[in-house]
C-alpha cells in the first residue's frame, strides 16, 4: 500500500505541477511562462518526485511507464493494475484541486481546454490525428529508452532522476504545439474528465499511443542493452 500511495501522491504532483503551470501560469498577462516554462514544470515534477519516492515505488507516475517497465522485465505484472489505478486516481485528485483554484479567477472557462490533450481542431497547432498519434508514440518510446537506460544497474548511480526529468522537459518542448503533450494516460485522463465533450472523445488516443510507444521503447532497449556488458 505504501507503493500505491507513493504513486498516488507522485502523480498528483505531476498533474498539479505540470497542468497547473499550463492553466495558471502559461499565459499570465505580461509574465506568462509560456511553452518553455510549462515544459520545465513537467520535467521538474518528475525530477523532484523521483528523488522523493523513487526508492519507495520506482516513481512511475504514468500507466505507460509501468507497462513499459513490465515489458522491459523490470516490473511484476501483478502490480500493474494497482499502480495504474493509483496513478489515475492521483491525477484526478490533482485536477480537481486545480479546477477549484482556477475557477476562483474571473472569466475561467474549463471548456477552453484545461490543459487537455487533443488533435485536429483541438491540437494547439491544428495537427492531424495521424501526426498526433505518431509523435506520442515516438516520444513515449524514447522516454522509456531513457528511463530504462538511466535506471540500469550499469548506469552512473544517482543521476537517473535528472536524465528522466530533462527527457520529459525535452518531450514537452517538442510536442506541446502538436498535442499539448501527453505521453501519460493518467495525466490526460485527469484533466479530460473535467472538460468532458471533445477531450473525453479523443482520450483513447492518449491511452493507446503512449502504451504503444512504451512497449516499443522497452523492446528496443532490451534489444540494444541485453548482453552489452559481456
Amino acid at each position: 500500500m505504501k507503493q500505491y500511495g507513493a504513486e498516488f501522491f507522485g502523480t498528483f504532483w505531476l498533474v498539479f505541477g505540470g497542468c497547473g503551470s499550463a492553466v495558471l501560469a502559461a499565459g499570465f498577462p505580461g509574465l506568462g511562462i509560456g511553452f518553455v516554462g510549462v515544459s520545465l514544470a513537467f520535467g521538474l515534477t518528475v525530477l523532484t518526485m523521483a528523488y522523493a519516492i523513487g526508492h519507495i515505488s520506482g516513481c512511475h507516475l504514468n500507466p505507460a511507464v509501468s507497462i513499459g517497465l513490465w515489458v522491459g522485465g523490470r516490473f511484476p505484472v501483478n502490480q500493474l493494475l494497482p499502480y495504474i489505478v493509483a496513478q489515475v486516481a492521483g491525477g484526478i485528485a490533482a485536477a480537481a484541486i486545480l479546477y477549484l483554484v482556477a475557477s476562483g479567477a474571473p472569466g475561467f472557462d474549463v471548456s477552453k481546454g484545461f490543459a487537455s490533450n487533443g488533435y485536429g481542431m483541438h491540437s494547439p497547432g491544428g495537427y492531424s490525428m495521424m501526426a498526433a498519434f505518431l509523435i506520442e508514440v515516438v516520444l513515449t518510446m524514447f522516454f522509456l529508452i531513457v528511463i530504462l537506460g538511466a535506471t540500469d544497474k550499469r548506469a552512473p548511480a544517482g543521476f537517473a532522476p535528472i536524465a528522466i526529468g530533462l527527457c520529459l522537459t525535452l518531450i514537452h518542448l517538442i510536442s506541446i504545439p502538436v498535442t499539448n503533450t501527453s505521453v501519460n494516460p493518467a495525466r490526460s485522463t485527469a484533466v479530460a474528465i473535467f472538460v468532458g465533450d471533445w477531450a473525453v472523445a479523443q482520450l483513447w488516443m492518449f491511452w493507446l499511443a503512449p502504451i504503444v510507444g512504451a512497449v516499443l521503447g522497452a523492446t528496443v532497449y532490451r534489444f540494444i542493452a541485453i548482453g552489452d556488458d559481456k
